[in-house]
């Protein structure tokens, strides 16, 4: 048995199955598109699935109203907004509700995500006088990328629900200064349509969820070693299996129930029945087909043999973790300290408690790896606060999205310089010239060191966490 589905005009004629009878006889055009790289059907689909133009009038019509935004908002002056809470406040407006529930959701009951930021808020700076803080210089160097701030865009997945645009439009935002921009193993545009525009200079890496079918990362990753914008592979951990994030969940996700993958490269998105009766969201869908079995002894050496881009280690949350990391040099050059926005294990750290139980018990780490933080951040003062703590770059992720929804790439290079803009008040006013001179001097932590981990070291043997169950 057949059945027809119509997308941009045209009839592509799919074998029968669950996955799009929701959808069949119907336009999927406007549920498809933001969700789906342009091209996509072109790659999986055969020529003869395209069955021939169709009169979109003759389709039958939705009974179900049309999905409304949160709120009518009236033409914006991105200049008016002085903060990160204000893009995001306009981005709420801007957005359906389902990609408002998958953008801002986290794990249970989303403590670590509240505590991503509350963290920062805990730690009080001291500022020094008598300093000439007429010029300040924030670029800096990430993995040997020359780059106008420390200030970098996270990995975060389907840009175009928020924005025709997508992460291209991020790129777009982050040339100027430049920002370093982190691709999303699962963006809504390919990797080589996000960097086409790309100068020279403009520096990207890219996101890693090893496939449980390896062949098609390594594919993926044979397409990325040819794009030399693309400086380094960002391997994630901190989720190899998804959370529980109702917000998202809750959400009715048509999209999710398309026959073609959501991601850059098929067997990375959806693949809906896998979760469970009740379960969804677009959160949900984005996971199936990635791999939970990684270790330490099998997945970096075949790693290794599909590219020679250094790696970076996404989702440390633990000082253990970390020093294993550094053990692995020279291919692993940096680690990321996250739990994944909140989005993963609810009660698990916020990065700057990872980043001072770091140094509170294998300070070396610095030395030998670059260490990078995201999750939380809506003030300079909060990125200030982790780059004197020794973090080399601070990440953004939801409020890069925010940007993109309120005002496409403009709304995203807004975003980056309010907080360019806030680090270079907070560092003048702490008496440093430029990020090297940021330092422990610079901060009180004794309000949170309560909270940093206070157990053993636990670092006499490393081998037994490397062992092939870890």
């Amino acid at each position: 048995m057949s059945l027809y589905t119509a997308l941009h005009a045209n009839v592509e004629l799919y074998s029968c199955s669950m996955q799009v009878l929701n959808l069949a006889g119907k336009n999927a055009t406007e549920a498809y598109d933001p969700v789906h790289p342009p091209g996509t059907l072109q790659e999986h689909l055969p020529p003869e699935s395209k069955i021939g133009a169709i009169d979109a009038d003759t389709l039958p019509k939705d009974e179900a109203p049309k999905e409304e935004k949160h709120q009518d908002v009236d033409p914006l002056d991105l200049d008016s907004l002085l903060n990160v809470d204000e893009i995001e406040e306009v981005a709420t407006k801007q957005l359906s509700r389902k990609t408002w529930a998958y953008y801002f959701s986290a794990a249970d009951d989303l403590i670590s995500k509240r505590l991503n930021n509350e963290a920062y808020r805990s730690i009080l700076l001291r500022p020094r006088i008598f300093v000439d803080c007429e010029e300040c210089d924030i670029s800096t160097k990430i993995l040997g990328c020359s780059v106008g701030s420390p200030i970098y865009v996270a990995p975060a997945a389907m840009a175009r629900l928020a924005h025709p645009s997508g992460e291209a439009g991020i790129a777009e935002a982050c040339v100027k200064r430049p920002n370093l921009q982190m691709i999303s193993n699962n963006a809504s545009m390919t990797p080589e349509q996000i960097v086409s525009s790309a100068p020279s200079h403009q520096s990207f890496a890219w996101q890693l969820y090893a496939q449980i079918d390896r062949a098609k990362s390594e594919a993926m990753l044979a397409r990325v070693n040819a794009l030399p914008n693309i400086k380094f592979v960002v391997l994630t951990l901190d989720a190899p299996v998804p959370g529980k994030r109702e917000h998202d969940e809750k959400s009715k996700n048509i999209a999710s129930k398309l026959p073609i993958t959501s991601a850059v490269q098929e067997g990375s998105a959806s693949k809906p029945g896998s979760q469970g009766k009740g379960r969804g969201g677009i959160g949900q869908s984005l996971f199936a087909g990635t791999s939970p079995n990684l270790t330490w002894r099998r997945t970096l050496p075949w790693l290794a043999q599909h590219t020679k881009l250094p790696i970076v280690l996404k989702g440390i949350q633990t000082h253990e973790d970390a020093y294993l990391a550094s053990l692995h040099t020279p291919q692993v050059k940096g680690i990321i300290l996250s739990n994944h926005g909140g989005r993963a294990l609810d009660t698990a750290p916020p990065a700057i408690h990872t980043l001072m139980e770091i140094r509170k018990y294998c300070p070396e780490v610095f030395d030998k790896i670059e260490i990078l933080v995201d999750g939380g951040i809506k003030r300079g003062t909060d990125v200030v606060k982790a780059l004197c703590l020794g973090a080399r770059g601070v990440g953004i992720g939801r409020a890069a999205l925010w940007g993109l929804a309120a005002g496409g790439p403009a709304g995203v290079e807004r975003t980056l310089e309010i907080l360019d803009e806030e680090l270079k008040t907070a560092m003048r006013l702490l008496g440093a010239h430029d990020i090297g001179e940021l330092g422990l001097q610079h901060l009180n932590t004794r309000a949170i060191e309560q909270h940093i981990y206070d157990g053993p070291a636990r670092l006499e043997k490393p081998q037994m966490w490397m062992s092939s169950k870890l």
